[in-house]
């Protein structure tokens, strides 16, 4: 099975899972438990948040479950050829508003979308940890998945994130086994600029 650290080479000396996390389409169909699942919403439980806001919220089915097939009809039918080996699917939620200390009525959470990030980014690191892959994606039905997962007029839809054990390559469907591979990232010199923008960031 290839893995992300056999083709990716940090610039500098960082933890190996940063580097080795990556977002396979091949999921091995092998059924997860809940408190597997669990462990991965404990390290996101743990992300920071503007205000201790904790915007973040997670909506799950496990393959096998009764809502499993109503999760998965939610995805793009392209992410429903690969997603359907997943062992649990999740819809990452943010919640776009908050109470601030001192006061009593909700206002604007203007970083839901950012602190939510911070979530899943923790999701998806400690899975990677204990051997798990995760693939999140923005390709579902982001109407039929507002009306089924019955969410309030202030919680914003993210992603949904398909979490198992990584599979074949070879069990892929053939037009998406060539894309397997860990993708690469923009050197630090496209990213980030001291004191001011640079037309390097553009």
């Amino acid at each position: 099975m290839r893995t992300a650290m056999s083709q990716r080479t940090p610039g500098h000396t960082i933890h190996p899972l940063f580097a080795s996390r990556w977002s396979p389409r091949a999921f091995s169909g092998v059924p997860i438990g809940r408190d597997q699942l669990h462990a991965l919403f404990e390290a996101a439980r743990w992300a920071p948040s503007a205000y201790n806001a904790q915007p973040w919220r997670f909506i799950y089915a496990l393959k096998g479950s009764e809502h499993w097939e109503a999760f998965l009809d939610l995805l793009l039918p392209f992410n429903q050829r690969w997603a359907a080996n997943a062992a649990a699917l999740v819809f990452v939620v943010s919640k776009s508003t908050f109470v601030a200390p001192g006061k009593d009525a909700p206002a604007p959470l203007p970083s839901h979308a950012f602190d939510t990030g911070a979530a899943w980014a923790s999701l998806a690191l400690q899975a990677a940890h204990d051997g798990l892959a995760t693939h999140a994606m923005g390709g579902f039905d982001r109407e039929r998945a507002r009306a089924l997962l019955q969410l309030p007029a202030d919680y914003a839809l993210q992603a949904a994130v398909a979490i198992g054990h990584q599979g074949a390559r070879d069990s892929l469907p053939e037009d998406l086994r060539a894309r397997e591979q860990p993708s690469q990232r923009e050197p630090l010199q496209r990213l980030v600029a001291e004191a001011r923008f640079a037309p390097d960031l553009l």
